[in-house]
């Protein structure tokens, strides 16, 4: 097992999970730039998918291409149970499975999932070891500093996951009051490290080059996970992976090539979700991809109110 989580791995660079924004249409953009670090799929709630296997509900949030390797599919939940169940349907696909302690968000947390499991270390334990029985896959874990500032119990609980049977650890340097406030702390995920025996990756305000050193720097710890930094500039995980290898730094893309990088994303979200689903779940993109340049404001004002296909296109091909 060993082994094969170093080859999960071993490009030091890991595409983070976001909600509702590593679909599989992202990892599919991200992929064309890095052909070898681990991916990770948005978070799935235990209980949908429980649902989704029932048949009572049909989602593409499993969707992946042969060349998504090496790919994490992220769970959530609180009922051991469903995480085995959830193990077991994705045993077949992924290549890891991930489960999310981290998740700040209120929704979350109030159903006693995400964050809220970092104050019940217990049942921590026993949902990765629910979910390990339910595969042959290793299981990791994504979690916080703590759910405050005076509940910095962040190395305890991974010395505790580990126990369990995680094979791998994410931390993001913030705790789950500071929500994505302020700036994550790098120089406390050394500690953990310091105090598990299996890899751990860093996570948190990593958007470029320069702070994926610091971080590495700051935390020693084994890589970097990188979640909002990949929005807009889907080749940064590759640019850092070259310079881990070869400190060598290139430059970001031209825009030119972000424009066709959207477009893209466009055709590929309207192929997944439908035209009028697809053009607005682009919205949020926007800001994103078409930054930096004169009248940058202006344009993204005209798109995030624009439903016609062909208006965006033109508006995009006025770039290039």
């Amino acid at each position: 097992m060993e082994t094969i989580i170093k080859d999960l791995i071993k490009t030091k660079v890991s595409l983070a999970p976001m909600a509702g924004l590593t679909d599989y249409v992202l990892r599919t953009v991200v992929r064309k730039y890095t052909k070898d670090s681990l991916i990770t799929t948005e978070m799935i709630s235990t209980e949908y998918l429980a649902q989704t296997i029932q048949g009572r509900n049909g989602t593409e949030i499993l969707k992946r291409n042969q060349d998504h390797t090496p790919i994490s599919y992220q769970i959530s939940g609180h009922k051991p149970n469903l995480m085995n169940l959830a193990a077991k349907t994705l045993t077949p696909i992924a290549d890891m499975i991930d489960i999310n302690m981290g998740c700040p968000v209120k929704k979350v947390v109030g159903g006693q999932d995400g964050c809220s499991l970092m104050r019940n270390p217990e049942l921590a334990y026993d949902l990765v070891q629910a979910t390990q029985e339910g595969t042959d896959k290793p299981v990791s874990v994504k979690f916080r500093l703590g759910y405050t500032m005076d509940e910095l119990n962040y190395v305890e609980f991974g010395q505790k996951m580990q126990q369990a049977g995680a094979k791998f650890i994410t931390i993001h340097g913030r705790t789950r009051s500071q929500m994505y406030s302020g700036k994550a702390n790098w120089k406390l995920i050394r500690k953990l490290k310091e105090n598990v025996d299996i890899p751990v990756f860093a996570n948190g305000d990593i958007v470029s080059i320069d702070s994926a050193i610091e971080a590495i720097e700051q935390s020693k710890a084994d890589g970097i996970a990188i979640g909002r930094g990949i929005l807009g500039n889907p080749d940064l995980i590759y640019r850092i992976e070259h310079y881990f290898r070869t400190g060598e730094k290139l430059k970001e893309l031209p825009l030119n090539e972000k424009v066709q990088t959207l477009k893209f994303h466009i055709d590929e979200e309207i192929r997944l979700r439908g035209e009028d689903v697809g053009i607005k779940f682009m919205r949020k993109f926007y800001p994103h991809y078409l930054s930096g340049f004169p009248n940058a404001k202006l344009l993204r004002n005209r798109l995030v109110i624009e439903d016609s296909y062909d208006k965006i296109i033109k508006i995009l091909n006025s770039l290039l």
